[in-house]
């Protein structure tokens, strides 16, 4: 009895699509005062902090019973089956209209609402600085089919907030390094933006803290490292850490943006980054 008392008591958290950012979002909760749930259409074993759910989230049947547990967190944090408009709509606009749907036609509401978005919601191409403020016109697939689920999130009537990550790396997510090792790498002058997978984790488990001591959350929030920077100053430092020579291809491009994405709005919040550089992150991974 003591044992289901201590369950009532805790937060109920459901993370919908739990794949990486999920579980590590997981254990960064404090297991006295989260219970968190993962749902997935194929879930893995449980973890210690995570307990998993199988549902297929398109099924309206299947993620009303889930919801009927009353969750007071719901972060959405989609995989893309595969990196086309239709599955990005798929992901993305269809899952969060089906949440908020189900929740609209229950009795019990969420305290909170998450939705991870991307930078890819920002088409600046001039090496100028992006906040939360700046225009959004996406010319891809990826940034317009984000921009609508955003806007699904925005007006669904709960408490939410945005987070729009930069692009993520960490472990299992070497795309860089390799590139590097294989002489694959981009001599592009553009601009990146990184975060590190732990820090994604990082920031939504701070905003949900913050949202627990009844902090006003910002309706969106950019997480980027502090370090944006040209890619051929990343795959340089990259290979002379490797001690690779030779580490650039001629046929490489990265043109798919050219923006400064400012953490300001998330730094301001009380957010301190583990990985506040590119260079504090993959010094980490390639020690591993």
């Amino acid at each position: 009895m003591a044992m289901n008392s201590e369950l009532l008591l805790k937060e109920q958290v459901l993370i919908v699509g739990c794949g990486d950012i999920g579980q590590r979002l997981a254990a960064y909760l404090p297991p006295e005062l989260y219970a968190v749930t993962g749902l997935r259409r194929h879930p893995p074993a449980d973890l210690p902090y995570l307990k998993y759910r199988q549902c297929d989230v398109s099924d309206r049947a299947q993620l009303a019973s889930v919801l009927e547990q009353q969750f007071s967190i719901i972060v959405i944090t989609m995989t893309p089956s595969e990196r086309s408009d239709a599955g990005y709509e798929h992901a993305y606009v269809q899952t969060c209209a089906k949440v908020v749907e189900v929740l609209r036609a229950q009795s019990c509401k969420p305290r909170l609402l998450i939705f991870v978005s991307s930078s890819a919601v920002y088409a600046q191409m001039n090496g100028e600085w992006v906040d939360e403020t700046s225009p959004t016109e996406p010319g891809s697939f990826s940034g317009k089919r984000l921009l609508e689920a955003e806007a699904i999130i925005r007006n669904s009537g709960f408490i939410n907030t945005v987070v729009r990550f930069s692009g993520i790396y960490g472990p299992g997510r070497n795309r860089l390094i390799e590139q590097v090792r294989q002489a694959k790498a981009s001599a592009s002058p553009h601009f990146t933006n990184r975060i590190h997978a732990d820090d994604c984790a990082r920031s939504l488990a701070h905003l949900i803290a913050l949202n627990r001591t009844n902090k006003t959350l910002e309706p969106i929030y950019l997480a980027s490292d502090s370090s944006p920077a040209p890619m051929i100053e990343v795959v340089s430092w990259l290979a002379q850490q490797m001690g690779v020579k030779d580490f650039l291809s001629d046929s490489a491009t990265n043109e798919r943006g050219n923006k400064r994405c400012s953490n300001r709005r998330l730094l301001e919040s009380g957010f301190e980054f583990r990985y506040p550089t590119f260079k504090d992150g993959y010094a980490e991974l390639l020690k591993q």
